[in-house]
């Protein structure tokens, strides 16, 4: 390391660690830990667990990560030569806690505790770093408390439930704390969906004219000084034989095609008014995987992927947060790139802040933003950083500009006891919609005076299906869990991965239905654990996290707090419940092996397979291959759907290897069946 002694500087990453390096002059060694250093045992519940009197007490038992024995050997060594020592990891629980259990080993090595100095920055660029280093302080233990408690928690969870439902469910089954609710949510969506009664209403439309000046399509609203909302169509219009005779009897003409007896219908009233649309606030995590996913279809875990190369690299502030707010500096230059772009107008009288809804103030620095605003895509990077830069410097630069301004017009017209409402929009000022991608409805109406009589070209009668609740997607069911306060930013990620890893859900065309397996796990938790898989006490429970965060709650007392009742639920459970059993979907074949069995659907590690029902008697399977509905666009052989090693979904082809045709998703045209048979 040379003779002259150096601070040393510790981060989690070595992408991190060139990027700072970068920025600090001679007399500085950035170095990487590559992640946690320490952590409970894997293969054990690492927490010893007394009850003292009334109080329990836990003490976590931390052992090294295995094979990182290595990196630890070298930075003790480096620290024991450093003149200081700086914990530079991320400004969130985790880094707090990364640091906190670098600053146990470096003291275990007898490294004095007077060379260590903590700096934290939400952002890798020279300023920010100078900034943190010139106030570097000390490890936030109300973090490290927020973590720890954390950790407990979901190990005691795991490590309880875990193996209850191995013994009345399946072996090699898990729980966990937030994904059993996570899970829930699709469980109970699927059940909504079941229940739900499908059915079909009409809404009734006039298109008219006006003096040979185009079309004027209106909604009707009232019939008989009786308001027609969408209630009341379900009401009067649920058949076709009910609307003819409520409303289109008097014209005595089919329903699509009516025209009225010459002008019936006159413009009683016209109003104009003018609308503003503000600029959305700029990105947090949850919001960021929500757009990145409803754009690309992206996983929220490769969102998180992307960011964390984007942020490791200098280029965007920190991915983790909740915050909505951006720094003044931010907003200053912000505002100069958008006058400089667009001109004066774009920009409003003053910078807007947003309200912040996190909790802890130490993870909401700042939201997601590009650390320069004059940058407006990546010259390096691959493609999925640019397009994630990208819409990160939008949003962001977007929230600062001025406000879209449009012109709304309502037109209500007469016919006796029928009132047709016209509706108009145009667009006066794109404001902040010249730079942010955002649908533009514009539908113009003629120019209408009141008094003015017009002529019917004809009535419609648009069905109206009643459809039940949609099944959940990875961005619905990331706002779902944000906005149930379950879970936090850095685990929505890893928590829809995990569900689908284990087999519990599995994603069709994009949205999550509940497999038999995850149904049976989430309704066995429910019935003995229904305080647990309660959403509004997972909701309380990270409140209660966050406070200990801000130094208002002790970590022991909210742990000893769940420990209790929920161990004597284990025990009660594993005493009285039942076994579970699943039965396997049956494919309607006898096993071809022993002629007694019948042929299941079975899931093994790598996702499903086809089985004899007579296991372990009979050992016959087969690879389970599920159609497609539609033919490969290259052959015209039947696709088929299979799954990638992590469970994500894709469509081949069932000539493969012969025709290597695949897909993510289902191709917009493609070969008939019948077609092909017939060639």
């Amino acid at each position: 390391m040379g003779e002259e002694a150096v601070k040393l500087v510790i981060v989690e990453s070595p992408t991190k660690a060139r990027t700072i390096n970068r920025f600090l002059g001679k007399g500085y060694q950035v170095v990487a830990s590559q992640g946690h250093v320490r952590d409970l045992p894997k293969k054990s519940l690492g927490v010893e667990i007394e009850k003292k009197g009334r109080t329990w007490h836990f003490q976590p038992q931390y052992e090294l990560v295995p094979g990182k024995e290595k990196i630890v050997r070298q930075l003790v060594r480096m620290a024991k030569e450093a003149e200081d020592i700086i914990l530079a990891t991320d400004l969130d629980r985790e880094g707090e806690a990364i640091a906190w259990h670098l600053a146990q080993i470096l003291a275990e090595a007898k490294v004095s505790e007077d060379k260590l100095q903590r700096v934290v920055f939400h952002e890798i660029t020279a300023a920010a770093i100078k900034e943190a280093f010139q106030k570097a302080g000390k490890i936030n233990a109300d973090l490290v408390s927020a973590q720890q408690a954390r950790r407990i928690l979901d190990r005691v969870v795991g490590y309880k439930l875990s193996p209850l439902l191995w013994r009345k469910i399946k072996r090699g089954l898990s729980a966990g704390r937030v994904q059993s609710v996570a899970l829930r949510l699709i469980v109970e969506r699927e059940r909504e969906i079941a229940k739900f009664k499908k059915g079909k209403f009409w809404q009734v439309w006039a298109v008219l004219k006006a003096d040979g000046r185009g079309k004027i399509d209106a909604r009707l609203i009232r019939w008989r000084a009786e308001k027609v909302d969408v209630r009341r169509q379900r009401q009067l219009f649920a058949g076709r034989r009910q609307l003819r005779s409520t409303i289109f009897g008097k014209f005595a003409r089919a329903a699509e095609a009516i025209s009225g007896a010459g002008k019936n219908v006159r413009v009683v009233s016209v109003q104009e008014r003018q609308r503003q649309q503000q600029p959305a606030p700029p990105l947090a995590t949850a919001s960021l995987q929500q757009e990145a996913a409803r754009r690309w279809s992206w996983s929220p875990k490769m969102t998180m992927r992307v960011a964390q190369a984007l942020y490791e690299r200098g280029l965007i502030t920190y991915h983790r947060t909740d915050s909505l707010n951006l720094s003044r500096q931010f907003i200053a230059a912000a505002r100069g790139q958008i006058k400089e772009m667009f001109g004066k107008k774009y920009l409003p009288p003053a910078g807007r802040q947003y309200k912040t809804r996190a909790k802890v103030a130490q993870e909401a620095h700042e939201a997601i933003r590009p650390t320069r605003a004059g940058r407006q895509s990546l010259a390096k990077g691959d493609r999925r950083q640019q397009k994630l830069y990208r819409l990160i410097w939008q949003r962001s630069l977007a929230s600062q500009m001025a406000a879209a301004k449009f012109m709304e017009t309502k037109a209500d017209l007469k016919d006796g006891d029928l009132l047709w409402r016209a509706e108009g929009q145009r667009l006066l000022f794109d404001g902040f919609l010249k730079l942010y991608e955002a649908p533009i409805k514009e539908k113009l109406l003629p120019a209408l005076q009141e008094g003015q009589k017009l002529d019917y070209r004809y009535l419609e009668a648009v069905p109206q299906q009643i459809l039940p609740p949609p099944r959940y997607t990875e961005a619905s069911l990331v706002r779902e869990l944000e906005k149930k306060g379950i879970g936090r930013p850095s685990t929505y990620a890893p928590i829809i991965s995990l569900i689908q890893e284990r087999g519990y859900v599995e994603k069709t065309e994009g949205r999550f239905w509940a497999t038999k397996l995850g149904e049976a796990i989430s309704d066995f938790l429910s019935q003995h654990f229904s305080k647990i898989m309660s959403l509004p006490f997972t909701a309380q429970l990270e409140a209660e996290l966050d406070e200990i965060a801000n130094g208002r709650r002790f970590w022991t007392e909210t742990v000893a707090g769940f420990w209790g009742p929920f161990i004597k639920k284990v025990e009660k459970t594993q005493e009285k419940a039942a076994r579970v059993k699943i039965e396997p979907e049956k494919i309607g074949e006898k096993c071809p092996k022993c002629g007694q069995g019948e042929l299941v659907i079975r899931r093994g590690k790598f996702g499903k397979f086809i089985a004899c029902s007579r296991f372990p008697e009979c050992d016959y399977t087969r690879p389970y291959v599920e159609e497609a509905g539609f033919n490969c666009p290259e052959c015209g052989a039947p696709a088929v759907i299979r799954y990638t090693k992590k469970r994500r979904r894709f469509y081949g082809c069932s000539r493969y290897p012969k025709c290597k045709w695949a897909s993510w998703k289902k191709p917009s045209t493609t070969i008939n069946k019948q077609q092909t048979t017939d060639n």
